[in-house]
């Protein structure tokens, strides 16, 4: 059995050292493996750094190290074309029929007075409104134009964005009520343009506001005729842009070195889209007057786009220039007020499409269209509610019978109101 044993220790060893030499194989094997790899890697490097050579002409630039704070990297658009609507409403008055309209019990609520119309100013990109008022509490209405915060909370969930500020009522409360009205107007999520809290906040922003809408840049600047008579106090006339330089009497010297020093700084930032807000012309005239058109050449030739005006309380004409891609709207009408007046119970929320090229970096205006809006009045427990209906569907709906349909009196003042409307600001055929 010794042999046995001797012939088992043997193999035993010759297992060992087979095993040993097919370890130290595998390691060679995976030795070539990786260094194959490794020359590959290098091959390809050098490849592609070769073609990126050849294809830049020159060496390729450094890369920023990315951080937390580091503005995001700016890639090309992938379609050759963005189109952005921009949605404005015309005049919303602060006045005692307009706060009663959003009273509760427990407080304020303007919910339901924009309901019917959210299509209209949530349905574009961007929307812009005009508040004749300030918000400086109680008491509200008429007499202090003051609104309740929860006015300003009602546009934002509406869909409004922009404020403009720069009208007549800008400083009914003095710069301390200017500067709580832009506050609560920021409070509520919007941004006030035309009227600032102070010069060195106009200095600042250079007297406009930037917006970048899905990629395109637009710049809005805001100016008012004058604010009822009243006059900015030494050492706050950039407070809020106006028009004129006599501004509280005879509207007759144009402020021309105002208006472009605002208009050449929005240019300096290169926008795609200037639009200009105007609370211009004469309350309750349906005149455009030489002054508005001489203003609307100024700022045209200085830039801007679209004007889009308000204060006369109607809708008046348009002015669309395609080839040239300018759009002037004189007036929208008041979207919120008494309409206690002849023809002040409509306006029209008016809808801008905007189209940029983005090979060329072009953009143009590429249509327009409207919604032409009511102020219908309802009593509730005593007391005139007002409430915003588009003109169109509710006429639809009376046609169509509809159980929630208006009055006939009230059928017939929109179909007035319509027509009325539909002349001024529809094109022609």
């Amino acid at each position: 059995m010794a042999y046995e044993s001797e012939d088992i220790r043997k193999r035993q060893k010759r297992r060992k050292l087979d095993k040993k030499r097919q370890r130290k194989q595998a390691m060679r094997r995976r030795r070539t493996l990786i260094i194959g790899l490794a020359a590959a890697a290098v091959v390809l490097a050098l490849t592609g750094l070769l073609i990126l050579l050849l294809t830049s002409g020159g060496s390729p630039e450094p890369t920023e190290p990315s951080s937390e704070n580091s503005l995001p990297i700016q890639t090309q658009p992938t379609e050759p074309e963005t189109t952005i609507t921009i949605a404005f409403g015309g005049d919303l008055n602060i006045t005692d029929k307009v706060v009663a309209s959003g009273a509760t019990d427990g407080g304020y609520d303007y919910s339901k007075v924009f309901l019917d119309i959210l299509p209209a100013l949530a349905g574009a990109d961007a929307t812009v409104v005009n508040l004749e008022g300030n918000l400086c509490g109680a008491p509200y209405g008429t007499q202090n134009t003051s609104a309740p915060q929860e006015l300003m909370e009602a546009l934002a969930a509406a869909g409004v964005d922009l404020v403009q500020m720069a009208n007549s009522c800008a400083i009914n409360n003095g710069l301390l009520g200017l500067k709580q009205t832009l506050s609560g107007i920021r409070q509520a999520g919007m941004e006030p343009v035309g009227a600032y809290t102070s010069p060195e906040e106009f200095e600042q922003s250079r007297g406009f506001t930037l917006r970048s809408i899905n990629g395109v840049k637009v710049a809005f600047v805001a100016f008012t005729k004058g604010m009822d008579g009243l006059a900015l106090p030494a050492g706050s006339e950039d407070c809020v842009n106006v028009l004129y330089n006599d501004y509280t009497s005879e509207y007759s010297s144009l402020n021309k070195e105002k208006i472009q020093k605002v208009l050449r700084a929005a240019q300096l930032e290169k926008p795609d889209v200037t639009i200009a807000l105007l609370h211009w012309g004469s309350a309750y005239n349906g005149i455009v007057s030489d002054s508005q058109k001489q203003i609307a050449e100024l700022m045209q030739a200085e830039g801007v786009d679209a004007i889009i005006g308000t204060h006369s309380h109607y809708v008046q004409t348009v002015e669309y220039d395609s080839q040239n891609s300018t759009f002037v709207a004189y007036s929208l009408g008041d979207l919120l007020g008494d309409a206690d007046k002849n023809n002040t119970n409509a306006s029209t929320i008016l809808k801008l499409e905007f189209t940029k090229d983005n090979n060329t970096g072009t953009t143009r205006i590429s249509g327009y269209e409207h919604t032409p809006v009511y102020i219908a009045t309802a009593e509730k427990d005593g007391v005139e509610q007002l409430r915003l209906l588009r003109i169109r569907e509710a006429m639809a709906a009376y046609e169509a019978n509809s159980i929630h349909k208006i009055s006939d009196e009230t059928y017939a003042a929109m179909k007035s109101a319509l027509d009325r409307i539909q002349s001024r600001i529809e094109p022609e055929a």
